[in-house]
């Protein structure tokens, strides 16, 4: 009976589901309670100009689908080179060494996929990448724990509020607050007295990838493995004294199990993409790691095929996990380029890297002894426009990448351009 203490009557559910067309996630407020999409949808209402987002972060909700859900097959079954995608893609590196590694997912003509690829099975530092491991780790959980019934799902996600302690700290990266009462946006960083519900923290980890509520949500996800539907009454004391109580080993393995499992269960090897730890020291003062971080175009390009698919978790989980990627907020690196400002784009970035300063000249997001730098993107331009997946991933020593993953992007979304064209070019031939 506990299940039941987080549904709400079906008719306010139907209510939820039945806001007035708008903007997504803008209009995602009442369905999911995240305090920022309240003061992007007061900002809408009000008409008053808001540039921190372009056009194509003004999508409907009704407008977000999943593209490959007729295609049953596994992800790797639609991962085979097409000859003249691989020709545009593969000259748009011509003189970088192999530090770019790259997947392509032509998916404009969901009946006729084509691919290209460049490296794409070498193993980089993910990064903040690696946070939608946790995404999908925590859809995976509450799939377990109601399975048959998604309406629990989304009210666990909208009024389970958890406290951040120890977990949430440190970052330097801020997070929105606002204050609907006082109709005021303040941004800071995560602190241990922050309570938010679940879809707050995993808001505040993808739209603006704060390894604090990163933290929160794998921790949380660990905690409805273990404790099942105790989980709904499970207080945020209890929850630490677990931690404290329990072998320090044993609380190691079923993170790991964790969050890498879901990944498995999608056809990624571990040497594809793994997550082998939290996001932060508080994080990791409870909780060690184990077998490192690593991610590969290929590993990422498979979830995301899956997502497509509706695979990922389950075909619910799936569309809801690429809603949370809808950026509306600030578009960086890769999905700055100008060139996307009109289309939706699903993004996570992520970046790592060491410095050395007896070996030259470093500095942020330019590391010289490594300088992971990695997009992942859903690109999806309006009308007939080009549908794609990208999965970028540099190590280019001493220089801030982000403007290179930048230019990419933009002769990327020419070269498809391109391709769509040619291809109804010769279909009206024919």
């Amino acid at each position: 009976m506990k299940k039941l203490l987080f549904c709400i009557p079906v008719v306010l559910l139907a209510l939820a589901f039945a806001t007035p067309k708008s903007f997504y996630p803008i209009d995602g407020y009442e369905r999911t309670g995240i305090d920022r999409l309240a003061y992007l949808q007061k900002l809408v209402q009000d008409s008053v100009a808001y540039n921190r987002i372009p056009p194509g972060a003004y999508y409907s909700i009704d407008d977000i689908k999943l593209r490959l859900t007729q295609k049953r097959d596994s992800a790797i079954t639609y991962m085979q080179d097409d000859p003249e995608l691989q020709k545009k893609i593969g000259g748009l590196f011509y003189g970088l060494d192999q530090s770019y590694s790259i997947s392509v997912l032509d998916m404009t003509d969901s009946t006729n996929l084509k691919y290209a690829s460049r490296n794409e099975t070498r193993g980089y530092q993910p990064g903040s990448v690696g946070k939608l491991a946790i995404l999908i780790a925590m859809f995976d959980q509450l799939e377990k724990l109601c399975p048959d019934d998604w309406g629990a799902r989304l009210n666990l996600l909208k009024y389970k509020r958890v406290k951040g302690g120890p977990f949430a700290v440190y970052d330097h990266h801020t997070i929105p607050v606002y204050d609907i009462e006082q109709d005021k946006l303040t941004r800071r960083t995560a602190r241990e007295d922050d309570v938010f519900s679940l879809y707050e923290w995993i808001d505040h980890m993808v739209a603006v990838s704060n390894n604090g509520a990163a933290s929160v949500v794998y921790r949380e996800a660990l905690l409805l493995k273990v404790f099942g539907e105790k989980y709904f009454d499970l207080t945020d004391e209890e929850a630490m004294q677990w931690f404290k109580d329990t072998d320090r080993g044993e609380v190691t393995r079923l993170a790991n199990e964790v969050v890498n499992e879901p990944l498995r269960a999608m056809g990624i090897t571990e040497d594809e993409w793994r997550l082998g730890g939290f996001f932060t020291n508080g994080g990791e003062r409870y909780v060690g790691r184990m077998g490192g971080s690593i991610g590969s175009p290929k590993g990422l390009m498979k979830f995301l095929i899956n997502l497509e698919q509706g695979k990922a978790v389950d075909s619910l989980s799936s569309l809801e996990m690429k809603r949370i990627m809808y950026q509306t907020e600030r578009r960086i690196r890769y999905a700055y380029s100008h060139d996307l400002d009109s289309a939706a784009v699903y993004f996570k970035s992520g970046s790592f890297y060491k410095c050395d300063k007896s070996k030259g000249p470093c500095g942020d997001y330019a590391g010289n002894v490594f300088n992971y730098m990695n997009s992942v993107i859903i690109v999806e331009h309006p009308d007939d426009g080009p549908k794609y997946i990208v999965c970028l991933m540099t190590n280019v020593l001493g220089k801030n990448s982000a403007t290179d993953h930048m230019y990419l992007a933009g002769r990327i979304d020419k070269a498809l351009q391109e391709q769509v064209a040619q291809s109804r070019a010769t279909t009206t031939g024919q």
